[in-house]
This record gives C-alpha cells, sequence and structure tokens, in this order.
C-alpha cells in the first residue's frame, strides 16, 4: 500500500481524495479498495477545493459542549469539481447550486474545511 497524503483529518489544509485507476472512479474517504469496482490501493490526490453546494443545513443546537460556541453553524454537502461529494462546515448565507472555495478554519479545536461563496 503507497504512503497517504497528509489531509485535513491529519491537520493540515488540504482535501485528498482517491482515484481508481482500473475503473476511474473516484471516492472520498480513505479506503484500502475502490468501493465501486474492489481493486486494491487507490491512488490519492489532492483536491482543488472548488465545488458546488448539493446541501445546506444550519445548525441552532450544539452537539457537544465544544461546538456550542460556533452555533449557530452551516453543514453543507459539497460535489467537489473532481467527482466527490463530501461533507463540510460553510458560510451562513450559502443556498442550493452555489458556487464555493474551500479554505481552513478552527472549529471545536480542530482544523475543518469551510466553504466560502465564489465571488
Amino acid at each position: 500500500m503507497s504512503e497517504r497524503i497528509a489531509d485535513w483529518t491529519k491537520g493540515e489544509q488540504a482535501i485528498v481524495y482517491q482515484s481508481c485507476g482500473a475503473c476511474g472512479r473516484v471516492q472520498y474517504f480513505h479506503r484500502a479498495f475502490c468501493a465501486a469496482c474492489g481493486t486494491a490501493d487507490p491512488s490519492e490526490q489532492r483536491a482543488s477545493g472548488k465545488g458546488r453546494v448539493y446541501a445546506a443545513s444550519l445548525v441552532c443546537r450544539a452537539a457537544t459542549p465544544e461546538t456550542k460556541a460556533h452555533v449557530p453553524y452551516n453543514i453543507l454537502l459539497v460535489d467537489c469539481a473532481e467527482g466527490f461529494r463530501m461533507m463540510a462546515h460553510g458560510e451562513k448565507d450559502l443556498a442550493i447550486g452555489d458556487e464555493v472555495t474551500v479554505q481552513f478554519v478552527p472549529f471545536a479545536g480542530r482544523i475543518v474545511p469551510y466553504f466560502t461563496k465564489d465571488t
């Protein structure tokens, strides 16, 4: 298995996805195999950070004591330019269909992807 590229889950300011050399599918969340065809060890690549809002939900109740200071906050599903969908934080005024770009911000003691509207 090849060495993994560090991403936001490891404290780096990057989103990493996988691409299968056999079938060409992309997937988000690291796996040791392609979820579509089962081929072992898909390659990892850094995402551009560009995408379009698929869904948005304003969170108005803190799930944990650490998130209380951030309420209300927006949780998004973003269709990323590379072809995968991910969940992330974003500006409160984002709407379905908005073109967005990622930044990385502190949230409850971690650095998380945070999408802002393209101008």
